[in-house]
């Protein structure tokens, strides 16, 4: 591994000088004007301020025809202006039939059948990182930050928006305070901009800057706003209170308790901002969709805290940093006395507090610091006598995140992270560091990457495991390639702050992949991927599997979408996690998969998605099917209702049941799975809105055979083993969501909330004793209430002058709240 990642190191050294910035491709341009009174905020652009304003034009599509000039039915031109305050966009888009322009009500930071105007700003202008902000023609607000194409929609910004349909176009007006961007603290600022427009009828999208679809990621190709000059930013420091209630009832017993707490941002300075949440309180935090696990590996649930999952690309750089892990399940075991019992094992840990500074220098450097702290607690337990007492099974914890992050070129940048877990006493404490290179050429056809990853965990002995990939992609043209390596010890540990499953492995892979860079016959895109993975145990070595891939997409001109695959492993591989006991495999025989897939167009009223996956083992009766059906129905602009079932029927699958005198027991097993879920909107006002959510999920487990694991990977049958394993789950969780956004950052939200689930070792029970003994078991109703407000110190300082207020602050000039 030493010799790898020297020659590794040595050949990204030798890239390195190929990565520096592309000024071959042409940047468009605009240079704006600063304005003295604000313009009102509603869609109207016939205010003073918007006269004379620099007017961006020459809109060019980006998909599906690249390149193509936009129509003069559709020409669409964007005045820019700024202040103090912040920037302003006046975009008017023509339309030939305005009645038809698609305007579906959804609820905040959701896109449905639009046409929408959206901004990018990336205030370091490094072509990698910007804010979005979208407007629909239903005035619905989206924001998220795009970072090297990746999407964070978490990210919730403050700002205003107005929109109009006219006789011959609609207009959106759109107000970005600089409280809600980044950038360096200099007196002539230069931004990155890049503008699109979504005309929905026709399913196509034109941006300001041109974008060659060629080659390159989508955010090298922003263009630039010149003219900001010695703004003089206002403080950056907003408050989120919030209180809430809930009335919870589980298995007749009703409680009723109250929280308070709050949220703070302040802006270190224009760069840098210290986002701090106190007392946190995350009751109404969306349900997990949990699973009857029978794997080797932990469930990844996704982060459903706000807190959490919002401004943390930072964090996510290496994959080291798995936010569940804070606040997640106790790590302490219970030791229990003679007569003893458990009588509650917690499943969560309380978060006492949490915060996360973040930013980057006007050199590219970013920095980013995260931290939180979190509660004892303690497992109760019976004794003989009847009393309870408490054991700890998490002590005082402090979590600790550092990263640095360095930009440069068009597409480069070079990582150091580090994650820290200490915990009180006896408990273990664990470290974890990546350093990460990611390289792209000065023409942004090659792209190459290499990481180095170490984890120290101490218990009693001081555990130390490493990480190292490297990989080379060719990411221009109709033809992309892709090959890597990866390999990870045996002891490799990140799991006190990270999510790590397989360990002791090297994987090799490759991958060509050909699509269509310009609609071609009946077809807009179509999308060819070829894969080929080799995976063996590292120490001591052993082949597990070669596996090829094939899978495929199609979009039509009508917008109908299809595509299949095909996947095969070949030969028989070694599964070395199954057995659960280091050192052991099992035999698994090849198999073949082939699907195929397809979906209608989402802007009609009636609209599906259907995946049919078939498995076939080479061993008799062994297969695996899998189906998916999703309707979407659209009433109106205002309702739509979703419902997805999913069925996998697995047959003669063979894993891991129990240690038993030190046999490892297997056992041939028939598993059945079907999930059913329901969604619907009903949006009163592009700031009120009903939500429901609902999902059952029901599996049940037939065991018919068992037998022992030999050192060689064979099964052998075990015919004395008793069948105590058959199992039958459901989970079944319902919310109802009432949420109001009475002001900018402000929300009303009323939450119902219903949760069962049910856990017996039997199978093969009939519909009616499934449900009969699901709805048997305790179940949680609950009913909260959550108020939060939006706060921000320039608009608390100016409560005491109000005649600074009406023509400085923007949330109190009148003309700006009409326009909310």
């Amino acid at each position: 591994m030493k010799t790898l990642f020297v020659t590794i190191i040595i050949l990204l050294c030798h890239c390195y000088s190929y990565a520096q910035k592309n000024d071959s491709i042409p940047r468009k341009n605009i240079s704006i004007s600063r304005i003295i009174e604000s313009p009102k905020i509603d869609g109207i652009l016939d205010d003073a301020a918007w006269e004379g304003a620099e007017i961006a034009t020459g809109f060019v599509e980006r998909e599906p025809n690249n390149g193509r000039p936009i129509p003069d039915s559709l020409h669409t031109e964007v005045k820019i202006i700024y202040d103090d305050l912040g920037i302003y966009f006046g975009a008017v888009m023509n339309d030939p039939d305005p009645d038809k322009i698609m305007k579906e009500l959804t609820e905040r930071d959701d896109i449905g059948a639009d046409d929408f105007f959206f901004v990018l700003l990336n205030g370091y202008n490094d072509r990698q990182q910007s804010m979005q902000f979208i407007v629909t023609a239903a005035g619905v607000q989206y924001d998220a930050k795009m970072t090297n194409m990746r999407e964070d929609s978490s990210w919730n910004a403050v700002w205003y928006s107005g929109v109009k349909i006219n006789e011959t176009n609609w207009v959106a007006e759109i107000f970005i305070p600089y409280s809600e961007l980044r950038f360096p603290r200099k007196n002539i600022q230069e931004w990155g901009l890049q503008m699109e427009r979504e005309f929905n009828r026709a399913r196509t999208r034109y941006s300001w800057s041109p974008i060659d679809n060629a080659k390159g990621s989508y955010s090298i190709y922003d263009g630039e706003i010149h003219g900001i000059e010695n703004i003089k930013t206002p403080t950056r420091l907003s408050f989120q209170p919030y209180v809430s209630s809930y009335i919870n009832n589980y298995d007749g017993k009703t409680t009723v308790n109250y929280n308070g707490g709050m949220d703070l941002k302040y802006g270190i300075n224009d760069a840098f901002t210290l986002d701090l949440v106190l007392i946190p309180d995350f009751g109404q935090a969306r349900f997990d969709e949990t699973v009857l696990n029978l794997s080797a590996f932990e469930v990844q649930y996704n982060e459903q805290r706000p807190f959490f999952t919002e401004g943390t690309e930072l964090f996510t750089k290496g994959d080291l940093f798995y936010s569940r892990r804070v606040g997640g399940a106790p790590t302490g075991q219970v030791v229990l006395n003679e007569g003893e019992e458990i009588v509650n094992y917690p499943g969560t840990v309380d978060l006492i507090n949490a915060l996360k500074i973040s930013g980057r220098t006007d050199k590219g450097l970013g920095i980013g610091i995260f931290n939180a702290i979190t509660k004892r607690t303690f497992a109760d337990i019976s004794t003989p006598t009847g009393d309870i007492r408490k054991e700890l099974v998490e002590p005082f914890t402090n979590y600790n995140i550092l990263v640095l992050d360095q930009r440069f070129g068009d597409n480069s940048s070079i990582s150091l992270v580090n994650t820290n877990t200490m915990r009180e006493g006896h408990f273990r404490d664990a470290n974890a560091t990546g350093a990460y290179v990611n390289l792209t050429n000065k023409n942004n056809t090659w792209n190459y990457s290499a990481s180095a990853e170490g984890s120290w965990v101490m218990e009693e002995d001081l555990k130390f495991g490493s990480e190292l990939q490297a990989a080379i992609a060719k990411i221009s043209g109709k033809n992309r390639l892709e090959a890597g390596v990866d390999l990870r010890t045996d002891d490799y540990d990140i799991n006190d702050l990270g999510y790590l499953a397989q360990t002791n492995y090297a994987r090799y892979f490759g991958y060509y992949g050909y699509r269509f860079l310009q609609p071609k016959g009946f077809l807009n895109n179509m999308f060819l991927n070829f894969n080929l993975r080799h995976l063996r145990r590292l120490d001591p070595d052993l082949f597990s599997t070669v596996l090829f891939n094939f899978n495929s997409s199609f979009t039509t001109k009508n917008f109908f979408n299809f595509g299949g695959g095909f996947e095969t492993t070949f030969i028989e591989s070694n599964d070395f996690y199954e057995p659960r006991v280091p050192g052991w495999h099992v035999k698994v025989p090849a198999y073949y998969d082939q699907w195929l897939y397809f979906g209608t167009d989402y802007r009609k009223r009636f609209s599906f998605e259907a995946v049919v996956d078939w498995y076939k083992y080479d061993e008799k009766g062994r297969g695996r099917l899998i189906t998916n059906f999703g309707p979407n129905y659209r009433f109106s602009d205002k309702f739509k209702l979703n419902f997805r079932t999913n069925v996998e029927l697995s047959d003669k699958e063979q894993g891991f049941v129990n240690i038993i005198d030190n046999d490892i027991i297997f056992g041939q097993r028939n598993r059945n799975t079907v999930v059913n879920s329901l969604g619907g909107n009903y949006i009163f006002n592009n700031k009120t809105a009903l939500n429901l959510a609902f999902r059952h999920y029901y599996t049940e487990v037939e065991y018919f055979q068992f037998y022992n694991l030999e050192e060689n990977g064979d099964l052998t049958t075990n015919p004395v083993i008793d069948n105590i394993y058959d199992t039958t789950y459901n989970s079944w969780n319902l919310d109802l969501r009432f949420s109001w956004w009475f002001a900018p950052g402000s929300q009303l939200s009323i939450l119902y909330r219903n949760a069962i689930d049910s856990f017996t070792r039997e199978a093969n029970q009939d519909l009616t004793t499934n449900f009969r003994y699901l709805f048997e078991q305790p179940q949680v109703n609950n009913l909260s209430f959550r108020l939060t407000y939006f706060l921000d110190y320039n608009r608390i300082k100016n409560w005491f002058n109000p005649a600074v207020a009406a023509q400085n602050n923007p949330i109190r000039n009148p003309k700006m709240e009409m326009g909310l």
